[in-house]
């Protein structure tokens, strides 16, 4: 059985589509490689800086240790000993209210830009008197001056650091007491253990990526200020409070121990993980986001992710899902004029038409890396729409259909734009231009006589 010219082309067709469906995915293998080059500078500025912090304190504990007397019958002999048992004794604060500021600077590897940030930050605790429990109802318990920590998730994001207790200044010493919490710092309180009522502790911190904070007071009040206008707030609590503004955002915390298990988890001697556990607007990042424990191990926290809500590479992926649509409405347009006017498009005119949509998103991704992803997008949608408008003005027989073709072109180009920068309403947007164009053929077709086109081509033949 012969085929005639029009089954014949519509095969030739779909074996280019696949092809084009080939040159998209090898675009799409270059965007994950940049992406995990970008992954690799951020671990890289992880590695020679500090990466997402985590912030908890302060928190107390004293060494103690109780004695009492025993007395034990060694047949008509009592014998009286001196016991000695050894504990900590770890408390949280009452009271804990975190102020802090934060400035963001962006280090560079390469063609890579990665977010780290300077968070000056004080932390004015108030504690409730602290007595260590005897277990014996004859036990006299003493105690080493009690040491007051702070914990990091990374210690060599620690710039400064200085602590008040009791509006005394105190020396801060590396490390903590705690086996899970020991990167940080501490200070030997100059009072006693239940006569420890404030501590004023300022810091300086550099992290990447991402803050978070552990709620471990009977009752924390938190509130954070950054020249950053686009935060991205995670972990267990949102904020009570918040403006962001285009440079800019202030959030405020407040949390209750009742709705926190933060302190429990630290006296169940869990562990602080890093970060406040999101990847948003980042799938690279989310694919390789990792945690020094399973959630179920770590620490209660809250924070904020400072995203860049431009990302090049994430805005290139989600570019290239709409690339066989693109490639699939053009093909259509020109089918149309071909129907419509008795015109004949070879397959090779086709397949160039469609390499060129497809070179749009490899100039996309590599001009993002050096210019604004929304100046890169208009010059490679630019180049595109020039080129597709003097070729189709020859293949479609006149400049008047090659510019409606372009103009054509460059409405699709609009339309995926709109796509990437209104993802909450992209599927509302798409479906609708998916419905406009085909209602748009539906309706220039509506007297098209098609089994006469196909009888018209057999005859040709």
């Amino acid at each position: 059985m012969r085929f005639n010219s029009t089954v014949m082309k519509v095969l030739t067709l779909l074996a280019i589509v696949g092809l084009l469906m080939l040159a998209l995915a090898s675009v799409g293998g270059l965007v994950d490689e940049r992406q995990e080059r970008a992954f690799e500078a951020r671990r890289s500025i992880e590695q020679a800086q500090a990466g997402r912090q985590a912030l908890l304190g302060p928190v107390m504990r004293a060494a103690c240790h109780e004695t009492w007397e025993a007395t034990e019958r060694k047949g008509k002999t009592a014998v009286t000993t001196t016991q000695r048992r050894e504990f900590f004794a770890d408390a949280t604060p009452e009271r804990l209210n975190i102020t802090g500021e934060v400035t963001m600077e962006a280090r560079y590897r390469g063609l890579f830009k990665v977010n780290t940030y300077v968070a000056n930050t004080t932390l004015s605790a108030q504690w409730k008197p602290l007595r260590a429990q005897a277990e014996n109802p004859k036990g006299r318990v003493t105690c080493e001056a009690p040491m007051i920590s702070i914990a990091l998730s990374d210690s060599r994001g620690l710039r400064e650091a200085q602590m008040r207790i009791n509006d005394q200044d105190v020396p801060v010493l590396p490390g903590t007491p705690f086996e899970k919490l020991k990167s940080g710092f501490h200070a030997v309180a100059p009072s006693a253990l239940g006569e420890i009522a404030s501590t004023k502790i300022t810091l300086q911190i550099v992290g990447t990526g991402d803050l978070a904070m552990a709620p471990v007071s009977d009752n924390n009040q938190v509130q954070l200020t950054a020249n950053w206008g686009h935060p991205s707030f995670g972990g267990r609590f949102l904020p009570v409070q918040r403006e962001v503004l285009e440079e800019k955002f202030t959030a405020q915390w407040r949390i209750s121990s009742l709705a926190s298990s933060a302190s429990r988890d630290f006296f169940a001697g869990k562990a602080l993980c890093a970060g406040v556990s999101t990847s948003e607007g980042d799938p690279m990042m989310a694919r390789h986001a990792y945690q020094e424990a399973s959630e179920s191990d770590c620490i209660e926290t809250f924070g904020v992710n400072f995203i860049d809500p431009v990302n090049a590479h994430s805005l290139s992926d989600r570019a290239l899902k709409y690339g066989l649509l693109f490639i699939a409405l053009s093909f259509v347009a020109v089918g149309m004029v071909e129907v419509l006017r008795r015109l004949r498009v070879h397959p090779v005119q086709y397949l160039l038409v469609g390499s060129a949509l497809s070179v749009f998103f490899l100039l996309l991704l590599s001009l993002s890396e050096h210019m604004s992803f929304g100046v890169s997008y208009a010059v490679a949608a630019t180049a595109c729409v020039s080129l597709l408008a003097f070729y189709a003005s020859h293949i479609l027989g006149g400049w008047r259909s090659g510019l409606l073709f372009g103009a054509g072109v460059s409405g699709l180009y609009g339309a995926l734009y709109l796509l990437l920068n209104m993802e909450q309403a992209a599927m509302v947007l798409g479906s609708a231009l998916l419905f406009a164009v085909l209602a748009a053929v539906m309706v220039l077709t509506r007297r098209v006589d098609w089994y006469g086109l196909v009888r018209s081509s057999a005859q040709a033949e």
